[in-house]
Order: C-alpha cells, then structure tokens, then sequence
C-alpha cells in the first residue's frame, strides 16, 4: 500500500517537474536556434490574433469556432482556421436574407 502511493507520489513529481526540465534542458542546448523559433511563434500568434473573428460577435448559440488557434497543428489546418473564421465572419456579419 506504501509503494503504491509512493509510486503515484513519483509519478506526479515526474509529470510535473518533467516538462519544466526538459523544457530548459533543450533551451539550453539549442541555444543558438530558440531565437528563431521564438520570433517565428511570435509571428504565428501576431497573425493568429489579426485573424481571428471579434469574441463581441458570438452568441450563445453560434460560439466562435477555435478563437486561440488550439487545434492547429499545420499549414493545412492553419488554412481550414482561416477559412473558418472568415466563413463565421461572413456567416454574423451578412446575415442571409430569407426569401
């Protein structure tokens, strides 16, 4: 029963202090790139952040779709982002006149 929680206990410690270390362990071995993949995810969130539909214009029934970009993963799904956001923008701004 003691090895049980000293195992979970371990478990933990290592799920939590893991990222944090071996985040800084490999900042610190490629130091010379971190630079260049920080500017470049500034640029990612600058353009998410132009892209992305006002939150003023959701309702409670139509959410904006992915507001911070979490579900992108790669070029193409960055595009379908895109497309999506302008899709809801178009969707709430011109609203489809029903005959």
């Amino acid at each position: 029963m003691v090895y049980g929680f000293l195992t979970l206990g371990c478990l933990g410690a290592g799920a939590l202090a893991g990222p944090t270390i071996g985040g800084s362990l490999w900042r610190f071995t490629h130091r010379n790139q971190v630079d260049l993949i920080d500017e470049k995810e500034r640029e990612f969130l600058s353009r998410i952040a132009k892209n992305r539909v006002d939150v003023s214009l959701q309702t409670a029934t139509a959410p904006v779709p992915d507001y911070y970009g979490e579900r992108i993963g790669s070029l193409h799904q960055y595009r379908q982002w895109l497309r999506d956001q302008n899709k809801y923008r178009r969707k709430v701004v011109l609203p489809e006149k029903e005959d």
